[in-house]
């Protein structure tokens, strides 16, 4: 087998650290000094952002949900983030004994805004929504907060066996009845025939972020994915200052864990669309990773928490492309009024056409 020379991402450490701004036709990255951008070439729309300052932090736990975030220390009080709880400590990042972040990617969606996309998200379909739902999520909870994520990379190397097919067409006689005559027709059958194969595949697999926050889960982070990498820099604290940030608390081995069931996943689907033949089947698959490496890589989001009537409801969106999720209660009480006004409708209907027959 050849062997494979690993590379970690591209990352210029002599090069100005820069902020950057969402391209507006493909949502990638473009730094100030780019007059157009190097996705899809579009001119870049002028910005006047600056380099920040760098400025100190002091650090919260939350005694709900365990998140551990860093703030500005002019702030007095802080609300959590995640799970909208007023229950916070304040701590020393010193004591955590964590490794600090490598790679960040800047803000490159404004805060003004992330506040028009999150009135647009909750403008939408508003029939359904509560009338004090605007009450209820108050607009200064939306936050923007560097959140922490592990990237790995690594070979993977299989052993693979399964049962290839391959098709082939037999001409068929049958006869039917027509017209009180036999009348004998020709159809075209596939046939497939069965051999086994065996073989060895290796691929280099990264690029999968993993969430190492606790309060937020892999599945809703998955939400506003994907992040343009191409936009990693090198970490500096004052990409920090005036944001949020959180520690990590997912470990490194658990992280691990997750991104190789996932490559896994994706090592097998890589051998499934590697095999020759018409169809396969019995798949049988060993893998084994090696030159594993790890990045903690700090990723904007913009994260707004809120109660409506006891109940938790959260917004998410991408500080790098401006991609928004989120949940929102909804009345039931106009969905029964809607239900209702259908149903009458569809009785009224079924009444007039009776009365026409």
């Amino acid at each position: 087998m050849t062997p494979l020379t690993l590379s970690h991402p591209t990352v210029d450490d002599h090069a100005p650290l820069v902020s950057s701004q969402a391209c507006g036709q493909c949502g990638g990255p473009v730094e100030s000094q780019d007059k157009f951008c190097p996705g899809c070439g579009v001119a870049r729309a002028e910005s006047g952002q600056q380099r920040p300052a760098q400025r100190l932090q002091k650090f919260f736990r939350c005694k709900h949900c365990g998140a551990e975030v860093a703030i500005d220390p002019d702030r007095r009080s802080y609300v959590c983030a995640f799970c909208d709880s007023p229950y916070v400590v304040e701590f020393t990042p010193e004591q955590t004994g964590r490794q600090a972040p490598e790679f960040v990617i800047g803000f490159a969606v404004t805060p003004q805004k992330a506040l028009e996309g999150f009135r647009s998200w909750l403008g939408a379909n508003s029939w359904f929504r509560p009338r004090d739902l605007r009450a209820a999520s108050a607009e200064d909870k939306l936050q923007g907060i560097y959140l922490p994520f592990w990237s790995f990379s690594m070979l993977a190397q299989s052993q693979w066996a399964a049962s290839i097919g391959e098709h082939w067409w037999r001409t068929e006689s049958y006869t039917t009845m027509e017209d009180g005559k036999m009348v004998t027709h020709t159809r075209q059958v596939c046939e497939t025939e069965w051999w086994n194969l065996s073989g060895r595949h290796h691929q280099y697999y990264s690029g999968y972020l993993v969430s190492a926050s606790r309060g937020l889960e892999q599945r809703e982070a998955e939400r506003v994915f994907p992040f343009h990498l191409a936009g990693l820099r090198r970490y500096e604290p004052y990409f920090l200052a005036g944001w949020l940030s959180e520690e990590y608390s997912v470990p490194q081995e658990q992280a691990l864990r997750i991104t190789k069931d996932v490559f896994q996943q994706r090592e097998r689907q890589s051998i499934g669309g590697f095999l020759p033949g018409d169809t396969w089947r019995d798949l049988r698959v060993e893998t084994c990773f090696d030159d594993v490496d790890s990045d903690l890589i700090l990723l904007p989001i913009y994260l707004m928490s809120y109660r409506y009537r006891g109940k938790l409801h959260r917004f998410l969106m991408s500080g790098q492309t401006g991609k928004a999720h989120g949940d929102k209660p909804v009345s039931w009480r106009k969905i029964l009024i809607l239900l209702g006004v259908v149903l009458a409708a569809v009785l009224a209907a079924v009444l007039i056409i009776g009365a026409n027959r």
